[in-house]
């Protein structure tokens, strides 16, 4: 339960303190809480397409401001970004599907206000197993809306694969796309700068990140996955995110639990794959649902290994 300084903290409406929870909103994504972290994540999405930035700021302000007004503040989530996260990514997301406009802004702060009921019902329901809510949330909610909205452009035919074995620059490419691809971002240094987000506030965050990318290019590159979308960063994002997850999250970080990440990374390259085979014909994509689909099989299954760091305590 927090405590009354922090129940003050939490309410307060000054403008540097909704400007800190913003930030920490935008960081939460890749599990940070810290504003700086946030901040660069902000300039990463400017850096990429200025409306991507506002977009995700248009989002993150709903979802936040929505569990304000309903006061779902629940053990200083608001304060910490928590309730902002979600609504930052389905704001992007939107603008990626239909491009800027004004309808696509206004259904950008309904489908964020969404997010923030549909989080606070996830951490009802996921809390009693010991879960976190990750970014389901954003999925169930962008997932229906790239299904639903009437005017969705339709999924494009998919061009000719290129299956030559990856160059170095689809390497290079890939490796910062992976970690840019989690906010939809497809210039290799706006990849940067949000490693570069990461690096500011984690060491432990930032070198996951790096290596959950390198280990998805090899997987995928074994499993001889086209070398122009792995280069677009498009099989590898999943798995920067279940690297920081568990290698710099949830897990204590010992030998043990850096192999056990390494292999949750690997699984999530085909859990990509295959959720992308899914998704497309009905004009959906798999967003990040093999990030927390993963992430949860491999914590629910962490406190069965006796091995050191396993116990999963943090998340709980």
């Amino acid at each position: 339960m927090p405590t009354a300084s922090q129940a003050v903290r939490s309410t307060s409406w000054s403008p540097v303190a909704v400007g800190r929870t913003q930030a920490r909103g935008i960081a939460q994504v890749a599990l940070s809480a810290s504003p700086w972290t946030g901040l660069l994540f902000l300039v990463a999405l400017f850096a990429d397409d200025c409306r991507i930035g506002v977009f995700g700021l248009l989002g993150t302000l709903a979802s936040t401001g929505t569990a304000a007004a309903l006061r779902s503040d629940r053990g200083d989530r608001l304060r910490q970004g928590l309730e902002g996260y979600c609504g930052c990514l389905v704001g992007i997301a939107l603008f990626v599907q239909l491009g800027a406009s004004w309808r696509t802004a206004l259904l950008a702060v309904l489908a964020a206000a969404v997010c923030s009921v549909l989080s606070a019902a996830a951490v009802r329901l996921l809390g009693r197993v010991g879960l976190p809510v990750l970014t389901a949330p954003y999925c169930l909610v962008a997932g229906v809306m790239a299904i639903a909205l009437p005017t969705a452009p339709a999924a494009p035919a998919a061009a000719a694969a290129r299956t030559a074995a990856p160059s170095l620059a689809d390497i290079g490419h890939a490796f910062c796309d992976n970690i840019g691809q989690v906010f939809f971002l497809d210039r290799w240094y706006a990849g940067l700068i949000v490693l570069a987000g990461l690096l500011v506030t984690s060491w432990r965050a930032a070198g996951a990140a790096a290596c959950g990318s390198a280990v998805a290019i090899v997987t995928a590159w074994v499993m001889g996955l086209p070398a122009d979308r792995l280069g677009e960063g498009l099989y590898g994002y999943n798995g920067v995110l279940v690297a920081i997850a568990l290698a710099a999250t949830f897990l204590t970080l010992t030998p043990w639990t850096a192999g056990y990440a390494v292999l949750a990374v690997v699984a999530s390259v085909p859990f990509t794959t295959a959720w992308t085979a899914f998704a497309q014909p009905s004009g959906g994509s798999p967003f990040t649902w093999p990030f927390v689909v993963t992430t949860w099989l491999f914590l629910g299954a962490a406190p069965a290994m006796d091995r050191p760091g396993m116990s999963y305590e943090k998340a709980k």
